[in-house]
């Protein structure tokens, strides 16, 4: 008979039999007590409306580790980045882009330097570019690490060369900082200052302008433009600021000392505070009916004037 310990071969250990025992704690009472409702069903762990949100949740993560890369469009602006050794991270080229020699040096180069390279569809691309203007390939770049102004005034004072600086006053514009990065690196600068806040930093519209020079050089962030320029003043450097409406030209500036050139937005111009702490206002000569000239451009000229005197 089932449950019969006595008979043959039968074992019942001592404390194991069924049932309600003296000090159970009333488990026996909780476990037919109900649970509550009935959970959503994406909150369900094995339930496939719990998978979907788990997945969605993934690829959320992912766009935001993506959103804190810049992208560099455009295949002279990729090459010019390559070249220059920026340190990417993908290259992505359209699926069936038309080849010619930038884009295939651009392929050769990214493999010879481990940059994965990524074939994607062309609507992949026109997604994370406003105009659509990519030519078929883009380069994801981690974000700039800015350089500390002490590191930069202590590269460019102890080179052979006099030190040359530029510093931006409210240069909003992306576009102006990449083509005065480039400027820089073109005429024999040592590096640029930007303020912390209210103003352009080195994203993919800088990186595209400045055609890879911002990779060879540094871009250094200052929590408060005015007391950097006043260490760098005490540290024996001219700090020369760029006003349309200055008297003095730059024909009248000695650039062969260790110089900052500041340069102000289009519309205010140099902050008071900025103003003050220069030792010079200088202005460009117009010989024509225009009055000024794009930030960009103007530090280009005032660069490119500072150069020629110091090859003389």
């Amino acid at each position: 008979m089932a449950g019969n310990s006595r008979r043959r071969g039968a074992v019942r250990k001592p404390g194991t039999k069924k049932g309600p025992k003296v000090g159970s704690g009333g488990v026996r009472r909780r476990g037919l007590e109900g649970r509550g409702a009935t959970p959503p069903a994406h909150m369900r762990p094995n339930h496939p409306a719990a998978k979907r949100a788990a997945k969605a949740q993934q690829r959320r993560q992912q766009q935001r580790r993506t959103d804190d890369n810049e992208i560099v469009l455009g295949r002279n602006p990729v090459l010019e980045c390559l070249r220059a050794g920026v340190p990417a991270t993908a290259l992505y080229v359209v699926l069936g882009a038309e080849a010619d020699e930038r884009l295939t040096e651009s392929v050769r180069r990214a493999a010879d330097a481990g940059i994965s390279i990524l074939e994607v569809p062309r609507s992949d691309l026109d997604r994370i570019s406003a105009n659509g203007l990519h030519q078929g390939i883009a380069l994801q770049v981690p974000p700039y690490e800015h350089a500390h102004p002490d590191d930069l005034l202590a590269a460019a004072t102890t080179d052979v060369r006099p030190a040359l600086l530029v510093a931006l006053d409210n240069i909003s514009d992306p576009r102006n900082l990449g083509a005065i990065v480039r400027s820089v690196a073109g005429f024999g600068g040592h590096g640029v200052l930007i303020p912390q806040r209210r103003s352009a930093s080195v994203t993919a519209v800088a990186w595209r302008t400045s055609a890879g020079a911002a990779a060879r050089l540094p871009v250094a962030r200052a929590t408060n433009l005015n007391r950097t320029l006043k260490n760098w003043r005490d540290a024996g450097l001219q700090v020369v600021g760029l006003d349309a409406n200055s008297d003095f030209t730059i024909d009248q500036l000695d650039g062969t000392d260790p110089t900052v050139v500041v340069v102000g937005s289009e519309g205010k111009g140099l902050s008071r505070l900025v103003r003050e702490n220069c030792d010079a206002i200088v202005s460009i000569p117009m010989a024509g009916p225009t009055e000024s000239l794009n930030a960009s451009v103007a530090a280009g000229v005032v660069l490119a004037e500072i150069a020629r005197q110091r090859r003389g």
